[in-house]
């Protein structure tokens, strides 16, 4: 019989955790794993919410094990090291993003990509090697394998810098995968959340023209005039469209609704790609003709190996790259993900943990 997350491990933690598919957060005392000889154990002082972290909890992808501690976007300073832990020492800055596993004897592992390993374990919500289900950064503290930790850059924010640990990677590496890197080339960003305000940034820094395709109007000024954006179009705005089309070189898509990829096929050059980095509940649908007329791709990308990641933050300090973040307490945490579902933030929420997490 699988002992409780109370009991399973010997050192005590606290966090916040959805019991049931309502998705409301509570206090949860739980405990972590012993520090082993490759473990690094630190201190959480900040959380980024995913909108993942919103789908987890409610089980609308129906892989959810409860209770589940969200948080993948996990930055804080390091407590402890076991006795064969190379990388990094007590108080270090470091950042965990969305896998603490891999087989690391695989293909993919062996390319960096423990992301695409088919044994990876996600920071929360999954079996570990030990049986019991990991749990994530809304918590006091986190133990990791060092191999799945990154290093802080020291003039990137850790509050603003967290979400890249998780939007961030998402888009860089298909931009830097897919080619869509290179100055002077054209490309849509379409959605302006989490993930795509970061995805303008990450483009911009490359050199690349940016034109950000929305279903709000309102959101202009904010993606041409704050983020950089080259240009702005009006998806259900067939003037516009129209006008637009076949004047991209690629899409990075990164809206977690269902919607329509016709319009966007439409938009890119012969040769063109689409890259999907949201998860939309269901599947959308793809006409093949205009992809066999334009010899063009629709593929995915799905965050990135431990060492792009490194790459992406050094890359994010390196160019002053950091999320556009509201800082919110733990207490504030339910109201927040009321809020995501909405939209209604600009344009990630991060959790101040180390100041606002109190145990019960």
């Amino acid at each position: 019989m699988a002992k409780s997350p109370e009991v399973a491990h010997p050192v005590k933690a606290f966090g916040w955790a959805a019991s049931n598919p309502s998705g409301v957060l509570s206090p949860f005392n739980f405990s972590r794993r012993a520090t082993g000889d490759k473990d690094v154990r630190f201190k959480v002082l900040y959380c980024g919410i995913c909108h993942s972290d919103l789908h987890m909890v409610k089980n609308q992808w129906g892989v959810t094990a409860y209770p589940v501690v969200p948080g993948h976007e996990i930055v804080g300073v390091v407590t402890e090291v076991g006795s064969k832990v190379q990388k990094f020492k007590v108080g270090n800055k470091v950042g965990v993003g969305c896998l603490v596993g891999s087989c690391r004897n695989c293909e993919s592992c062996g390319n960096n990509l423990e992301n695409y390993c088919p044994r990876q374990i996600l920071t929360y919500g999954f079996p570990y090697i030990d049986g019991t289900i990991t749990y994530g950064g809304y918590s006091d503290h986190m133990v990791a394998d060092e191999h799945f930790v990154v290093h802080w850059p020291d003039n990137l924010p850790l509050d603003s810098g967290a979400p890249l640990l998780c939007a961030g990677i998402t888009t860089y590496s298909p931009l830097r995968y897919y080619g869509l890197d290179k100055p002077g080339m054209h490309i849509g960003v379409v959605g302006l959340g989490g993930l795509g305000h970061v995805a303008v940034k990450f483009a911009k820094a490359f050199g690349v023209k940016v034109t950000v395709i929305s279903t709000s109007p309102n959101k202009q000024d904010e993606a041409v005039k704050n983020l950089g954006a080259d240009s702005f179009l009006v998806s259900h705005d067939p003037n516009q469209m129209k006008a637009a089309m076949g004047t991209l070189d690629g899409i990075i898509d990164t809206v977690s609704a269902v919607h329509p990829i016709l319009p966007l096929l439409n938009l890119l050059k012969s040769h063109g790609k689409i890259i999907m980095v949201g998860v939309p509940e269901k599947p959308l649908e793809l006409p093949v003709f205009p992809l066999i007329m334009g010899r063009k791709v629709v593929a995915g990308s799905c965050i990135g190996g431990l060492k792009e990641t490194q790459e992406m933050l050094d890359f994010a300090a390196k160019h002053n790259i950091k999320a556009d973040v509201e800082i919110i307490s733990m207490d504030y945490v339910n109201t927040a993900m009321e809020r995501l579902e909405k939209a209604d933030v600009r344009y990630r929420f991060v959790l101040d943990v180390a100041n606002t997490l109190k145990s019960v």
